[in-house]
This record gives structure tokens, C-alpha cells and sequence, in this order.
């Protein structure tokens, strides 16, 4: 027999950190992976621009006012918050934290590849641009575990 599952007790729990590391360690499989692949591609890797980094960031400041906006709402002055509405930034906020581990760990493996040589412009330049954009992407992290956080229903006083 088949069990009925009450629509009111069903909850959505905290993002796992488990699932972040192995969302980062796929991450880093690929970004490690992708630089002999580019090689052999096109004979170069490729570069990180300072737009990439700016677009990290970004979305990482934009999820840090999302999280506060909700916090306030919900926390702070007890107003009511539309169920769609809370929903999609609890479901936003989920998928931010884990593509943030995964952006993480592919700039991270990426930067990884050119560690032997920061002697020469060039790698040294990629490594250091590889860590602010892996920087960039734990913010994102960080603020989308913010927001999540944010729409938790806070407990009734009575309870």
C-alpha cells in the first residue's frame, strides 16, 4: 500500500556540504582537464578576463541583496512572504550554491595547471585571475547559503 505524502509536512531541507564538495570536485576534474583538451584543440589555453571575474561577482552581490531583502521580510518584520515567491528563492538559492562549488572547483583545477610555471606572464597571470575568479564563485556560495538560510519559516513563539 501505497504511503500518502501530507502536503503540509513536506519540507525542503539545507543544501548538504557534501553535495558542494562534490559538485566543487567535478569542478575541478573539468577545469583540470579542460587545459590539455584546449591545447590540443586549438594549441592554446584559454585566458580568464576580467569580465568573467566582474560577472562573478556580480551575481554574487546580487544574492547578498536577495538574502537581505528576505531576511528582513521574513525574519526581521514578520511580514508574510507569497509561497511562489519563496519557493523560487529558495530553489534560486539552492542551484546558485552549487553551481558557485562547481564554478569553484573548475577555475581552481584550471589555475592548478599552470602552478609549475609562475615564473613565465602568462601562467602567472592565469593563476592569479584563476583564484579571484574561484574567490568570486565561494562569494556565490557563501551568499546563496545566505538566502537559503533567509527562507527558513521562523518558529511560532507559542512552540
Amino acid at each position: 500500500m501505497a504511503e500518502q505524502i501530507d502536503p503540509n509536512r513536506v519540507t525542503i531541507g539545507p543544501t548538504r556540504f557534501r553535495y558542494l564538495a562534490a559538485a566543487c570536485a567535478l569542478g575541478a576534474m573539468v577545469g583540470y582537464t579542460m587545459v590539455p583538451f584546449t591545447q590540443w584543440l586549438n594549441g592554446t589555453a584559454p585566458t580568464i578576463t576580467a569580465t568573467s571575474i566582474g560577472v562573478l561577482a556580480v551575481i554574487a552581490v546580487v544574492l547578498a541583496l536577495l538574502a537581505y531583502s528576505t531576511y528582513r521580510t521574513v525574519h526581521r518584520d514578520r511580514r508574510p512572504m507569497e509561497p511562489h515567491r519563496a519557493v523560487n528563492l529558495l530553489l534560486l538559492a539552492k542551484a546558485s550554491a552549487l553551481m558557485g562549488a562547481f564554478v569553484t572547483g573548475g577555475y581552481l583545477g584550471f589555475g592548478s595547471q599552470f602552478l609549475d610555471s609562475l615564473d613565465i606572464v602568462l601562467p602567472r597571470e592565469r593563476v592569479f585571475r584563476s583564484a579571484a575568479a574561484a574567490a568570486a564563485a565561494i562569494a556565490i556560495v557563501i551568499c546563496a547559503l545566505l538566502l537559503e538560510r533567509a527562507c527558513r519559516i521562523p518558529r511560532d513563539p507559542e512552540e
